[in-house]
This record gives C-alpha cells, sequence and structure tokens, in this order.
C-alpha cells in the first residue's frame, strides 16, 4: 500500500508543479495532496504543525495568486480604475486561454486605466505592473511547490 500512496504522492506534486503554469489546474493545492498522501505511507511522517504551516501556505499563495496583478498595477502607479482592471482582466483571461492567463491582466489594467481618462503611458504602466505581478505570483506558485518537491524526496532519501 505504501508504494501506491508514493505513487500517487509523486503523481500529484508533478501535476501541481504543472498546475502552477497551466491554468486549469490549483498547483499548491495538488502539490498538497500529494504531500498528504506521503504522510500517510508508514515510511514518512510529518508534524501536525508541519501539515498545518504548510496548509496555511497553500491557502495563502492561492488567495495571493489573485491579488498580486492588482497590486503590480497599483504600485506601479496604476489607480483603482487599473486594479479593478487587472483583476477583472485576469477573470476574463481565463476564458481565453492559454494567452488570456498571460495578457488578461496585463490588457484589463491598460484597459481600465483608458476608461479612468488616463494617458497611455501610465495606462501601459499600470499594465506592466500586472503582468509582472502575475509573473511574480507564478514564481510564487513554483517555489511553493518545488518546496513540496523537496520535502518529499528528503523524506524519502
Amino acid at each position: 500500500m505504501d508504494i501506491v500512496l508514493i505513487v500517487f504522492s509523486v503523481l500529484f506534486m508533478i501535476i501541481g508543479l504543472l498546475g502552477c503554469i497551466l491554468p486549469a489546474l490549483p498547483g499548491p493545492p495538488l502539490s498538497y495532496i500529494g504531500f498528504l498522501l506521503l504522510h500517510f505511507t508508514d515510511r514518512v511522517q510529518f508534524s501536525t504543525t508541519q501539515i498545518l504551516v504548510l496548509l496555511l501556505l497553500v491557502v495563502v499563495a492561492q488567495v495571493i495568486d489573485y491579488f498580486i496583478p492588482v497590486l503590480g498595477s497599483k504600485y506601479s502607479g496604476g489607480t483603482k480604475w487599473g486594479s479593478w482592471g487587472a483583476f477583472i482582466g485576469s477573470v476574463v483571461g481565463l476564458f481565453f486561454l492559454p494567452w488570456g492567463l498571460l495578457l488578461g491582466p496585463f490588457l484589463g489594467a491598460v484597459a481600465g486605466e483608458l476608461m479612468g481618462d488616463a494617458d497611455m503611458k501610465s495606462a501601459l504602466r499600470s499594465g506592466t505592473g500586472a503582468l509582472v505581478g502575475f509573473l511574480l505570483g507564478t514564481v510564487l506558485k513554483l517555489a511553493l511547490c518545488m518546496y513540496f518537491i523537496v520535502l518529499m524526496i528528503r523524506a524519502l532519501i
């Protein structure tokens, strides 16, 4: 039974890693499931504190992933129009995969700023901030999933 759990754990970790890039898959939650499967083997045991802290990190990463483009737009000089545009663009971009996921926050922030009577230069700066925020969120998710993989490898060696 341990071998089956370990194999499924590895599969969930790999799929979770892919989910950091592919928008249809929630990367960190899938990697966390792999981590839990590994915990239920007789070979590996993690502390309750470690399990709960990692769960908290997964929840925070998932929430931050939706708001980082908005913050990127705001901190690059965007207004509320650009922040709302980045958020709406992120949601609408999910329907136009794969390019919509990357361009949604950017185009949404630019469109929002232009609707708020900003000039094109300011709108593009806000859109760039939203795009950088999205990329930062992706890196954050990748780092968390890689950490799960490192924990798995250490536990199995």
